[in-house]
């Protein structure tokens, strides 16, 4: 008897993702992919936070990871086992928004999330009517610099109120370089998100969609100032390096130290790896991208969280969120992943307006933050993998020029789209 009574209080201790325990209190899983050790660790504290004050409805944190997450959450969905709360990012959610996985938050948000996430921030998770996300970090792409470089060379150092345009960075590129040192070092491996991102500042649009929801690729005028100046810098002033196009970002760092490269193009959070990684006494500092027609705009891709449809305690999945996100909870989540918080409130906090490790210059750039261009478009992912992403490797190398890039982004391009439009 004592056998079976143990296996049943065993079995109730395994209930399933959001299901009741036979005491009436909610277990919900909460997936997250924080991965730095302070980001970790601030998870797991807001967690225990919760549950502390809320008895009845547990959080159970599950440790996801971005190198897996799509296909991951795809078994998940398909399974029935997907966790009820879910962290993401904005641009991986349309094919689980439209697929019927994700709940419409529309309904069970609170009013003060509601207003004092930005509007340009909500558009990035908006598919279709529905709200399928909520966004909550951020990072500009920003130029990580070596100080006593800038200093030397005497050029002028941009700020967010007076930043580089793209024809004077590239001029202060050909002026950092020379004795086999570049000025820049461009990491491509993934060339079409910072290449499409980094063109909004001059007009970039690429993707236009007409009255009936069709889209196509047009490469513009404004489209072309970004990967002409990589381009030019690399293949006509030599003075980025040609053998870090196919590098990630983290790959650029030792040369970066090494005073190889002058300034580095990265998303903000690497900051705390420079800072882990640089050696002693290296002086660095963040500076805004370039700015072209419009400004320092950026397009931008936030982390989110969702609700798996199939959970059924929606309601408090919703009120976790609300607590997670509090103004003072979402700080502590951009301090301990070096991003931005898209709330106003939030962005306020005096540790993000700080000169040390550039945070000062990253939150000023939080308001130039717009919704990626490729984000809402179906077909994608197949464009950028088998046109963009080869035809801008091409390019930059100087395999390629302008118009053979144009016809190939645009003729190809439109090729592809074209299969998910009918």
């Amino acid at each position: 008897m004592t056998l079976l009574v143990s296996l049943a209080l065993l079995l109730a201790g395994c209930t399933g993702a959001g299901d009741g325990a036979d005491d009436g209190r909610i277990t919900l899983r909460f997936q997250s992919l924080a991965w730095q050790d302070e980001s970790v660790a601030a998870n797991k504290e807001l967690v225990r936070e919760w549950n502390a004050t809320h008895p009845d409805v547990r959080v159970e944190y599950v440790q996801g990871s971005w190198d897996s997450v799509h296909d991951q959450l795809l078994t998940s969905f398909e399974g029935g086992e997907a966790p009820d709360i879910i962290h993401d990012a904005s641009d991986d959610l349309a094919d689980f928004a439209y697929g019927g996985y994700l709940a419409d938050l529309t309904g069970l948000l609170p009013e003060r999330l509601k207003s004092d996430i930005p509007q340009r921030s909500w558009e990035t998770v908006t598919f279709g009517d529905g709200v399928y996300g909520v966004p909550f970090l951020q990072e500009p792409r920003v130029l990580i610099a070596n100080a006593d470089l800038l200093k030397k060379s005497g050029v002028r150092i941009p700020t967010p109120g007076h930043p580089w345009t793209w024809a004077e960075f590239r001029q202060v590129t050909k002026r950092l370089s020379g004795d086999g040192k570049y000025g820049v070092a461009w990491p491509l491996k993934e060339p079409v998100s910072a290449t499409l991102n980094l063109s909004l500042s001059a007009g970039g649009q690429l993707f236009h969609r007409d009255a009936d929801g069709k889209v196509t690729v047009r490469f513009e005028e404004g489209d072309q100032v970004v990967p002409r100046t990589i381009h030019d810098q690399v293949n006509t002033d030599h003075s980025a390096s040609s053998a870090t196009l196919g590098s990630g970002g983290s790959d650029t760092l030792p040369g970066f130290f090494a005073g190889k490269y002058a300034m580095v193009p990265l998303g903000f959070s690497y900051r705390q790896q420079i800072e882990q990684q640089a050696p002693e006494g290296f002086d660095w500092r963040v500076l805004p991208a370039p700015a072209g027609t419009d400004g320092l705009t950026q397009g931008v891709s936030p982390q989110t969280l969702s609700i798996a449809e199939d959970s059924p305690h929606k309601k408090e999945a919703a009120a976790f969120l609300d607590f997670l996100l509090q103004p003072d909870n979402m700080t502590r989540l951009a301090l301990g992943d070096w991003m931005l918080p898209t709330g106003t409130e939030a962005l306020k906090h005096p540790a993000l307006h700080t000169a040390e490790h550039g945070w000062a210059t990253g939150t000023a750039l939080a308001e130039h933050l717009r919704l990626a261009p490729a984000q809402s478009v179906r077909g994608y992912p197949e464009w950028k993998d088998k046109v963009a992403t080869p035809a801008l490797q091409e390019y930059y190398s100087g395999a390629i020029g302008m118009e053979e890039l144009r016809d190939r982004l645009e003729k190809d391009g439109n090729l592809v789209l074209a299969r998910y439009q009918r």
